[in-house]
């Protein structure tokens, strides 16, 4: 059996359906502790006393830890952007004198059982003076309480760039404030993590995250100790959506491994991790859009107000990443933004698929739709208008972003055809014209991203066994994009080795020497290219050996890879040899069948990539329930060389469902005193796939030159397109009621007394 140029079933599903997996909570050792952390159920109050004496006495109870413990061990905060504020900004591993929000860890609680470890902390007796909870933005901007007092304020941070923008002369100005909704990112695994100390003195974890090595780092920094004295696994991780990073309760676990002397594990309920786990989005945007009733559009000023939560973790990268993306695929050169990232008594706001991104593209898409009624014009032909040209790339934009080639009027007419635009409006006009109570409605998002933008090389290793398969060491883990067939296939497409015998090694620091982890849609531009050119090394390497073989010099020498095997240029048909027969030939006597004969590695890095997209959404919706049916969703999206079409797709499903969660369904709500009152699946709601149509998706193809495969990443696309397409069609379909703008999500309620309001 030879390489495939695309391996279209994954590689991984088979383990994953049968139970084969290897997660976190599944390879514990038996002897493990389990740990519970007693948490804040108050969002904003000083600590005055802390009593775990009933709770070290309870039964099964090995340890317990209060902040007081730490800071005797000399332990200090949560490592954060030190750079960027200030150390008392940092978060505290367990709260001391003050607790910040509702889910903030303050003590640990170490038992024989996770019921004993539950048990106890209902135990622990936390006494709180509550202070005012500052909830909002508008409570952050212009209420008199401070969530950090010794700030000064609740601005985390505050910038501003862009050309002037002139608003006086223009026949279009469109003035207005909208609102981009708090999600929880719930992946299907919550955070979990193990620990324990080996015979050799070293800290193992096992962690459920987007980074071996990144933790590694972390740990040992933390801990006092050499890299080389920490060792981090991460196998299987059960959906991450950019939101598990390294939290205070997973860098506590090699101390209290310690101090009970055996392996601990740490599993939070989903009610828990709903509210410990990073938030995203939470933006609130001021913006102003201007232009000539022909549809051009000539500026766009944006005030861009993140509620960053308790702790400035990636709210206020966040509010960055969203100007910088300003103005998307459009050519307007006058942009003016300014950021705000205000601190709040709830939980913090980290990266959530998209990363920014999203955030950027839905404020542009309904300013351009605001403006297109205003100028009354169709919303697509006002897209059409103003994208760039094929001609103008590479394209610096205002904010400095670098477009590195692109189609983007190709991209949104392939839409409007596939979508059946003229059909559409045809049939939308005769459903108001009837009176009928279900309406249709049409909209569109025509974006771009940002990828590869975080900084740092990728680690690719291919190598050759004596056996004469293969083996990929990966510098990333995987958190379900299906990596182990990207990168056998990449081998395989080069050498001709079957999928079957190429092994994907990842996730283990002893096994992989260094690597970036998952992040930004870097894996293929930057994993991806170090992978392919470890491989065409590799193969440059064996190929010495095979004309030894052959008896021909070895530029002579041809690489089948159909076929998967060496022969003399200009005689394919003659003496031939495989990888089989090359890798004995290089391996040394009585060599064990695993051992690696030939290795090749490659630490690649890549510029950033702009990859785009245009999607259309059709719905129905009722006025009279204000219920809404997505009827169709069309995405045509542009990543550059695409590798697998299979797993492609599969990431922009993935993204669609939860743009359109986040439009319709998800909002993470606090209570004016900081009580999240959506903090499980009851309450917050989750798309099933039940509520989903099925996708019309399509692939263009424009490579990029900034890296070796001209590739652009695709994984967070979905995220940006569907939210704002969604959120447009409902509009439009209640456009000639008088309805101009309606707030995520679009529940049934809010739709309906929008329409009863118009």
């Amino acid at each position: 059996m030879t390489g495939s140029s695309e391996i279209t079933r994954r590689l991984e599903d088979p383990a994953l359906l049968t139970g084969q997996a290897s997660f976190v909570a599944d390879v514990v050792p038996d002897d493990a502790a389990a740990v519970h952390y007693v948490t804040s159920q108050i969002a904003n109050g000083c600590i005055t006393s802390i009593d775990t004496a009933e709770a070290s006495a309870a039964p099964g109870v090995l340890a317990v830890v209060t902040a007081r413990d730490l800071a005797a061990a000399g332990m200090g905060p949560v490592p954060g952007h030190p750079d960027m504020f200030p150390a008392h900004l940092a978060t505290p591993v367990l709260a001391d004198e003050f607790v910040r929000f509702v889910g903030q860890p303050i003590v640990a609680v170490v038992a024989r059982t996770m019921a004993e470890a539950a048990d106890a902390a209902e135990l622990v007796r936390v006494d709180i003076d509550p202070l005012p909870a500052v909830v909002g933005i508008d409570a952050a901007l212009t209420g008199g309480d401070f969530v950090h007092p010794e700030l000064g304020s609740n601005v985390y941070l505050e910038e501003s760039g862009g050309a002037e923008t002139a608003f006086v002369d223009d026949e279009v100005l469109v003035e207005t404030t909208i609102f981009n909704n708090r999600v929880a990112p719930c992946p299907m695994e919550p955070r979990v993590a193990a620990a324990w100390w080996d015979d050799d003195g070293r800290l193992v974890q096992r962690a459920s995250a987007q980074t071996s090595h990144g933790h590694q780092v972390a740990l040992a920094r933390w801990y006092g100790l050499e890299r080389e004295q920490v060792r981090v696994i991460t196998a299987d991780v059960g959906g991450s959506f950019g939101s598990k990073r390294l939290y205070a309760e997973e860098l506590l676990l090699g101390l209290l491994a310690e101090r009970t002397g055996r392996p601990v594990l740490w599993a939070p309920a989903r009610s828990a991790d709903m509210v410990g786990l990073g938030h995203s989005r939470n933006q609130r945007h001021h913006l102003r859009i201007t232009g000539r009733r022909d549809g051009t559009i000539t500026g766009l000023d944006v005030h861009v107000v993140s509620d960053s939560g308790a702790f400035p973790l990636a709210g206020p990268l966040m509010a960055r990443n969203t100007t910088r993306m300003l103005p998307g695929p459009h050519a307007l050169a006058q942009v003016t933004w300014r950021i705000t990232a205000v601190a709040t008594n709830t939980t913090p706001i980290v990266a959530y698929r998209g990363a920014g991104r999203p955030e950027s593209g839905a404020l542009l898409d309904r300013a351009i739709d605001l403006f297109a009624a205003e100028a009354g014009l169709d919303p697509y032909e006002v897209r059409r208008i103003n994208l760039l040209g094929d001609d103008v790339f590479p394209y610096t934009n205002p904010t400095g972003l670098v477009h590195d080639s692109g189609r983007y009027r190709a991209a949104l007419e392939l839409c409007g055809r596939l979508v059946r635009h003229d059909e559409v409006r045809t049939r939308q006009q005769a459903e108001r014209a009837d009176g009928t109570t279900v309406l249709t409605g049409l909209g569109y998002s025509v974006f771009i991203d940002r990828t590869a933008g975080i900084a740092g090389t990728q680690y690719g290793a291919v190598q050759l066994t004596a056996a004469g398969t293969a083996r990929v060491l990966a510098g990333l883990p995987t958190n379900g994009q299906g990596y182990r067939t990207m990168w056998a296939q990449i081998v395989a497409e080069r050498t001709g080795i079957a999928p079957d015998d190429i092994e994907v090694v990842f996730g283990d620091t002893d096994d992989v020497p260094r690597g970036s982890g998952i992040g930004g849609s870097k894996s293929i531009q930057k994993l991806g290219s170090a992978v392919a050119i470890a491989t065409d090394g590799l193969v440059a390497e064996v190929s010495q050996v095979a004309a030894s073989l052959l008896e021909c010099a070895v530029e002579d020498v041809v690489l089948d890879v159909e076929a998967g095997r060496f022969h003399v240029a200009g005689a394919p048909g003659a003496q031939s040899v495989g990888w089989v027969e090359v890798a004995t030939a290089g391996a040394p006597v009585a060599a064990a069948p695993d051992e690696v004969v030939f290795q090749c590695e490659e630490d690649y890095d890549a510029d950033p990539t702009v990859p785009y997209g245009a999607y259309a959404v059709e719905v129905g919706v009722d006025t009279e329930t204000g219920e809404v049916e997505v009827r169709r969703v069309v995405s045509v999206d542009d990543a550059g060389t695409i590798v697998n079409e299979t797993l492609a797709l599969g990431q922009v499903h993935g993204g669609i469902a939860q743009g359109i969660g986040q439009a319709l369904y998800e909002d993470f709500v606090y209570d004016d005193t900081g009580n999240p009152i959506t903090s499980n699946f009851m309450d917050y709601g989750i798309p099933a796939a039940s509520e989903m149509p099925s996708f019309d998706s399509h692939l263009m193809q424009t490579p990029s030159p900034q890296n070796h495969l001209g590739a652009k990443g695709i994984a967070e696309s979905g995220t940006i397109g569907a939210t704002p397409a969604l959120q447009n069609a409902v509009v439009d379909a209640l456009a000639h009621l008088g309805v101009r703008h309606i707030d995520l999500p679009l529940t049934a309620e809010r739709v309906w007394r929008a329409v009863s309001a118009a």
